[in-house]
């Protein structure tokens, strides 16, 4: 999860997919002649939409939809729509983007300016039901200058702007048409991308074909199918025997394949982090001294080298250890010592049982994580065993996010979050207070004003050093005052058949397997000879 939701498919129809969902033809198996030109990717997940103005493909690398910009395998920013970076002036408040000639929607209609207006002024809409309006809250207008022209106006110099604009264009024709909350729309879009959706399976599989108007030229691989498989293990077993080409992958699964030539495993870096939500809600876990002792007991080595293999980095806040804002200082051991005297100056005792108590109170909570998901659960356990060794009762349950969701205000869960681009993509979003509650943005109503005012200066100033020093204040307050505990930075692993040239991995953010993984530029593969 992040600031947008991806569910995952039960386990159990994850199982029944085992046996449905790539049966067909066109499996990716390496020796089917009538797969040359298809690949079937199991992923451990699904999203709830595929329009972009609820969400979908909103930081980049959707195969249905185009932005005005994309990135690169560096994440540099290149032209897409737009014909060229943006025309910037008024001192940072205008951004100017001309369209690039000839593009078409995948139903034959050109793309214009107007198309990029309505997307733009949909999502800021109060009335569309997206969460990450907050993500554009630099846009005072936007209009179109001809029909090849668009006009962004800001509300004050806002540095990241441009990487913004890889949010996906949608046509007016269609999308305008209708609810954008409810339309059909959101499950039967229409786009510009290399790809067009050919089918949805709900809960089993979703199926995409090389759009025929598509502006950058016949992708090679024709059809790709995204088998929805929610299950690590059933997705492992999958891929073994040739029912898939390729897949999303925890470490200790990914190693089983070390010694299949015919395979190939692909190692991304990524923003991906995992950390525990503490309500301020919720009795427990609502006191300050709690998370202090937390944060400190916890083992986050141990989890990269036990949980991960290695494939990872401990997180000791929401930037991983070398992003360029990284505050190198905050950077902590375990400490039960610390946990301990934190707790004592708080009043929490120890009972008979080693737990302690304040007040008659017990320092107990529950921690929920997704069904299905061997990382996070294993990551749960183990945050559990250490907070025990404090004296603090993690009582660990599985649940999907259907029973997830209702409880998340006043319950911790085991979630993920993380984004590219520049700090503020991220942490705005997960700690802002004015987002509390706002479905899984600041999933744990963090509210703390020296955090708001770094998040606002990092927000709209453009003095690099200023931005600098306000993420340092904000690192440095999360750890005195955290309102989640970071336990690890991931790495992404896929193993695929080594059928096609051209793949590479970029740096990911959290969601990834649907949106990211070696198949981002999945349109520029080439057949092996």
């Amino acid at each position: 999860m992040s600031t947008r939701r991806i569910r995952g498919a039960a386990a159990t129809a994850a199982l029944a997919a085992a046996v449905t969902a790539c049966s067909a033809p066109g499996s990716g198996g390496p020796g089917d002649a009538k797969a040359a030109g298809s690949v079937v990717i199991g992923v451990a997940s699904e999203p709830d939409t595929l329009s972009p103005l609820l969400g979908y493909g909103k930081d980049g690398n959707s195969k249905i939809f185009d932005g005005l910009l994309a990135h690169d395998a560096d994440l540099k920013l290149k032209p897409a729509l737009a014909a060229a970076l943006p025309e910037i002036t008024d001192g940072g408040r205008t951004y100017t983007y001309t369209l690039r000639d000839g593009v078409e929607f995948s139903d034959g209609e050109p793309l214009t300016a107007d198309d990029v207006v309505y997307t733009y002024r949909t999502v800021l809409d109060p009335k569309t039901n997206n969460t990450f309006k907050s993500e554009l809250d630099a846009v005072k207008e936007v209009r179109a200058s001809g029909d090849d022209k668009v006009v962004f106006t800001l509300k004050y110099p806002y540095a990241p702007f441009a990487a913004r604009t890889v949010l996906p264009v949608v046509p007016e024709h269609v999308a305008g048409k209708q609810d954008p909350n409810t339309g059909s729309f959101n499950t039967k879009p229409v786009g510009t991308g290399p790809y067009v959706l050919s089918t949805w399976s709900k809960g089993e599989k979703l199926t995409f074909k090389a759009n025929p108007h598509y502006w950058g030229g016949k992708p090679k691989v024709r059809t790709f199918t995204m088998a929805v498989i929610a299950d690590d293990d059933v997705r492992a077993t999958r891929l073994r025997s040739g029912d898939l080409g390729g897949a999303v992958l925890p470490p200790n699964l990914a190693a089983t394949f070390k010694g299949d030539d015919a395979k190939r495993t692909y190692e991304a870096r990524s923003y991906d982090f995992r950390a525990v939500t503490l309500p301020t809600a919720h009795q427990v876990t609502g006191d300050r001294a709690i998370r202090r002792a937390l944060d400190a007991a916890v083992d986050r080595r141990a989890m990269v080298d036990k949980i991960l293999d290695g494939a990872g980095r401990p997180a000791y806040g929401p930037l991983p250890v070398d992003d360029p804002a990284f505050t190198e200082d905050i950077e902590r051991a375990k400490d039960l010592g610390k946990a301990g005297r934190i707790l004592d100056e708080a009043g929490w005792k120890p009972g008979e049982d080693g737990i302690r108590a304040k007040d008659g109170k017990r320092a107990s909570f529950s921690l929920l994580y997704p069904s299905g998901d061997k990382v996070r659960q294993d990551h749960a356990l183990a945050y559990a065993s250490d907070a025990k060794k404090a004296g603090i009762e993690v009582k660990v349950e599985s649940a999907t996010w259907e029973v997830i969701e209702p409880r998340m205000k006043d319950t911790a869960v085991l979630a993920g979050f993380g984004s590219t681009g520049d700090p503020d993509f991220g942490l705005y979003t997960l700690l802002h207070s004015s987002l509390a509650g706002d479905g899984f943005n600041n999933m744990a109503r963090y509210d703390n004003p020296a955090v708001d005012r770094a998040l606002d200066t990092g927000r709209r100033s453009q003095d690099p050093a200023a931005r600098k020093a306000a993420y340092d204040t904000l690192q440095r307050a999360l750890v005195q005052d955290p309102g989640y505990t970071f336990l690890t930075h991931i790495d992404h692993l896929y193993v695929l058949a080594d059928r096609w040239d051209g793949l590479t991995t970029q740096l990911e953010p959290h969601e990834h397997g649907f949106a990211s993984g070696p198949w981002w530029n999945i349109e520029d593969w080439q057949p092996k000879q």
